[in-house]
């Protein structure tokens, strides 16, 4: 019997979700989809074949029968439109970043918990052919003890635009934007173990940059805001430390005089280190230097259709949830003292 599918958000993210759910088939039903712009509502209907279109997502969840929703909103929805699928008796993937903020975050879970639901959260990068082997090499001890990691995703000059730059709708700039990806991504790849203190730094040098004459950034807001402003950092810096001892640096930026775009993440163990883009091990042989490449299919890959399959596998039985609450809360913990650091100028331990 086919899983009955709603979405609410039908911007860019909604399109990635809804193009994997096709990717699907028969297993699914797209019953609804759900925007506040009714006009846009529609013509994503038509697009993705969903049966009805709504602007109302509580008439939406009261009137349609759902087994599973895809919240896609702008941040700052997040938790209602969580919590209203969750009551409704439908188990919710959420995209990132989980929440506002902590508590927000908490209730959710909170919420998925008293209904008995799943709720996922979209940490899309879990999902990749490089993260899957660079986890078989990590089980395989090919990197021995792994004590520090580096991570990067720098724009020259890609800010969104629109509510991307507001913090009343996003709750922060690049950091809770972009860092989310890499600093999940590499906890995920460590085990997921605990952070215990953070020490980070934001600048507002640069702004959104729409000076740029012919510029535009490869991902964009879909969704407008009725006064677009730019409130947020255009770039932030974190140090982590981890309660097995691991420590990350990350860096995020929607604007930085740079060459060029890059995303980078590198693992260093006790045996080797790697790098995921390009796929690379260096190590040593023979008492000598060795850097490996690795040939195959060790590319990011269809993540969003590995991601939403994992999420109906999950919500079946079928298959444990690679994203779930638990860590979406540790993550929001994770942000919530970057920024206290970066306010205070001082470290920050994360209490719970």
């Amino acid at each position: 019997m086919a899983i009955k599918i709603a979405i609410i958000g039908c911007g860019s993210i909604g399109a990635c979700h809804a193009n994997a759910y096709n990717k699907l088939g028969d297993r699914v039903e797209l019953v609804a989809c759900c925007d506040l712009i009714e006009d846009r509502a529609k013509r994503y209907s038509e697009n993705y074949g969903f049966g009805k279109y709504y602007t109302d997502m509580h008439k939406m969840l009261a009137e349609c029968e759902i087994d599973a929703v895809s919240v896609c909103t702008w941040n700052a929805a997040h938790k209602d439109c969580t919590i209203a699928a969750l009551r409704a008796g439908a188990n919710v993937i959420c995209e990132k970043p989980m929440a506002m903020n902590t508590a927000e975050a908490e209730e959710m879970k909170a919420e998925a918990d008293k209904a008995g639901k799943l709720l996922m959260i979209g940490f899309v990068r879990r999902h990749g052919n490089d993260a899957a082997t660079a986890l078989d090499f990590i089980e395989k001890d090919y990197l021995g003890e792994i004590y520090h990691m580096k991570a990067s995703y720098i724009r020259r000059a890609g800010f969104p635009g629109n509510w991307f730059g507001d913090k009343e709708y996003s709750g922060g700039g690049p950091l809770i934007d972009l860092g989310v990806h890499i600093i999940d991504l590499c906890r995920y790849l460590a085990g997921n173990p605990r952070p215990v203190t953070v020490y980070g730094v934001t600048f507002e040098k640069l702004g959104a940059r729409d000076n740029i004459r012919g510029n535009v950034p490869a991902w964009q807001a879909e969704t407008t805001v009725k006064k677009p402003k730019f409130n947020v950092e255009d770039m932030a810096l974190a140090t982590i430390r981890f309660d097995n001892g691991m420590v990350l640096t990350a860096e995020a930026s929607f604007s930085l005089h740079v060459e060029n775009d890059y995303q980078n993440i590198e693992l260093f163990g006790t045996k080797a280190g790697l790098r995921l883009s390009p796929f690379t091990l260096y190590s040593e042989c023979n008492d000598m230097l060795a850097d490996i490449k690795i040939r195959g299919n060790v590319g990011e890959g269809d993540f969003f259709t590995a991601e939403i399959r994992n999420f109906l596998d999950a919500s079946e039985g079928k298959a444990v949830c690679k994203a779930p609450a638990e860590d979406g809360v540790e993550l929001m913990r994770i942000l919530d003292a970057i920024y206290e650091s970066a306010a205070t100028g001082k470290s920050v331990d994360i209490v719970r």
